[in-house]
């Protein structure tokens, strides 16, 4: 038992401040608005940050416009994407806080085993928010909701990515 009150104390310490019921349900009602254009979030983060294309083995080097309407793209995006999604549905209920350390803890090991930095990270943000605030309802409030959730999830990741 009392590893369990460690492992809770841990983890509200690595996400001191988790979003509010009403962020939660801001974050998922504009993902709503975009989690089916998979292909399109990703094309977007290739086109404006070439150098995390260039970190994906089958994409790096080729032409965007020709990659983005295969298979293996869509295949892949859709695993971003999907991964997203599930860390938003867990999002807004703090019973779930350990289930979103655990997911974004090997999200972070994943990525620092592939060589990506916290910098490659801070650029996937920049253009998932630029595709966001161009394609769904977007104000102050929301924006405000998705950077605590970014901030939320990148302090977790970069717990093991180094800067």
């Amino acid at each position: 038992m009392k590893f369990f009150a460690v492992l809770a104390l841990c983890i509200v310490g690595a996400i001191a401040h988790p979003l509010t019921s009403d962020e939660a349900n801001l974050v998922k009602s504009s993902w709503n608005q975009v989690k089916h254009n998979e292909v399109d979030i990703l094309a977007a983060v290739f086109k404006a940050y070439p150098d995390i294309q260039a970190k994906f083995p089958q994409f790096a080097g080729k032409d965007l416009d020709s990659i983005k309407t295969s298979g293996q793209f869509a295949t892949h995006a859709t695993r971003i994407v999907s991964f997203l999604s599930e860390l938003i549905a867990l999002s807004g209920n703090e019973a779930n806080l350990s289930a979103v350390y655990g997911l974004v803890k090997k999200l972070g090991v994943d990525h620092k085993n592939r060589g990506i930095t916290q910098g490659q990270f801070n650029e996937f943000k920049t253009a998932l928010i630029s595709y966001l605030s161009s394609h769904v309802s977007w104000g102050d409030n929301v924006a405000a909701a998705w950077e605590h959730a970014l901030e939320n999830t990148y302090t977790v990741a970069f717990e093991v990515i180094p800067a």
